[in-house]
């Protein structure tokens, strides 16, 4: 517990001294360039006024930051709120988040007071950095540099999604991803570990519940066949199939990697 704790302390110090050396202006600045890294729609800097409320939501957490920080805690309560009726995003001041961090869509999007994202970060709409306790500690999140959290994920409590991780669309994640790692699921699960291969494609993600699901529907409907001397059924081919359907739920169950 102590360790993880340094670690929260260690990258928030990192962020608010890289923060002091770039200035706000400059940060600013850089934040308008990131969508043309990360979004392909983007066809002219001249949309980003208008149709990035992401970009908006964190140049907007930016200064609230900066006036939290100072002790301007209620004026950057007021700015945030403001910003969300623009942006539909909920930042609280507080969040320590890190350099090029992408909003893409933006809407839907909540990040608790103690969470921390730090540098390159692609975050997708509906996704929830929340808290699991009341607790007034380090409650939420920290999410290391260059990781994807996928659209509807929910990251809740004080966990670590390590360097280059990715969270599959509509995750729950409620236990620490290790670096270069892909999680999914409800709960979230390892799927893959040391994975380096770039940004999250999510129709490559195994459905593990359709696979399980499928076996059981098939091996109900087979028995009820069984059991029902007035049809004719061929169990032998029957049972081929099921195994077929078996077999491709076994594969997925053992690409996961449990702690």
């Amino acid at each position: 517990m102590e360790d993880k704790k340094n670690i929260h302390e260690l990258i928030k110090e990192k962020i608010l001294k890289e923060e002091k050396e770039l200035g706000l202006w400059k940060q600013i600045k850089e934040d308008f360039s990131v969508p043309k890294l990360n979004d392909p729609a983007l066809d002219s800097s001249f949309e980003l006024f208008f149709n990035y409320p992401g970009v908006w939501a964190i140049i907007n957490h930016r200064i609230a930051n900066r006036l939290y920080n100072k002790g301007w805690v209620k004026l950057s309560r007021a700015i945030v709120g403001i910003g969300s009726l623009f942006t539909k995003t909920d930042i609280h001041p507080a969040a320590t988040i890190g350099r090029r961090v992408f909003i893409d869509h933006a809407i839907g999007v909540v990040i608790g007071a103690t969470a921390i994202i730090e540098d390159d970060v692609l975050i997708y709409q509906g996704v929830t950095l929340g808290g699991v306790s009341l607790d007034r500690g380090k409650r939420h999140p920290t999410i290391r540099a260059n990781s994807v959290i996928g659209s509807g994920a929910k990251v809740l409590g004080n966990l670590v999604i390590g360097k280059n991780s990715k969270i599959g669309a509509n995750s729950v994640v409620i236990c620490d991803v290790p670096k270069n790692s892909t999680a999914v699921g409800v709960p979230a699960k390892i799927i893959k570990r040391e994975d380096k291969n770039g940004r999250l494609n999510h129709s490559d993600l195994p459905d593990i519940n359709k696979e399980m699901f499928e076996y059981l529907l098939k091996r109900v409907a087979l028995l009820e066949h069984h059991m029902d001397s007035c049809k004719d059924v061929d169990l032998e081919k029957e049972e081929n199939e099921l195994e077929n359907i078996y077999t491709k739920f076994i594969k997925a169950m053992n690409s996961i990697e449990k702690k």
